[in-house]
């Protein structure tokens, strides 16, 4: 499990769900695609018309479920190359772009005081954000550097 840290100096932060939607599931497509009869459901719940509109995609669970199996990654081979040890505690790159997207605008800024192996400047990288990191460990900015370099 990680921990993540939101905090903003804005009181208006640009906290956006649109920006993270998943994919509808098949029956969900299927329902708007066919149509259903509004009404209220067996559970209670009260179905209206309004539950048709395609919102262009599913509001995602509060639970982030990723793989964390990076074994072959440019960074590890870079790492090996430069006998330079990996940071022990890296997490996939998903689990920033999922934060970066749903709290922030292109061209806003990301702080990350604790940036390890800078996975949360690629995810920036790739999603038009600025950045700052911040790593007390000389190994690991050393190491971080793969992410950024040309391939």
């Amino acid at each position: 499990m990680n921990n993540v840290w939101w905090l903003v100096l804005d009181p208006f932060a640009d906290a956006d769900n649109k920006r993270i939607l998943k994919p509808y599931s098949d029956s969900m497509i299927h329902l708007l695609k066919n149509g259903y009869k509004p009404n209220v459901r067996p559970s209670g719940h009260d179905i209206s018309d309004k539950f048709q509109k395609d919102n262009g995609g599913a509001i995602p669970p509060n639970l982030l479920e990723l793989a964390n199996t990076e074994s072959n990654s440019y960074y590890i081979k870079q790492c090996k190359e430069n006998n330079i040890k990996p940071h022990p505690a890296r997490f996939p790159i998903e689990l920033p772009e999922f934060f970066i997207k749903y709290l922030t605008n292109e061209n806003e800024m990301v702080i990350d005081p604790f940036a390890g192996s800078n996975v949360t400047g690629e995810a920036c990288e790739r999603l038009n954000r600025r950045w700052i990191g911040i790593e007390l460990n000389y190994e690991y900015i050393a190491g971080s550097k793969a992410r950024f370099e040309t391939r």
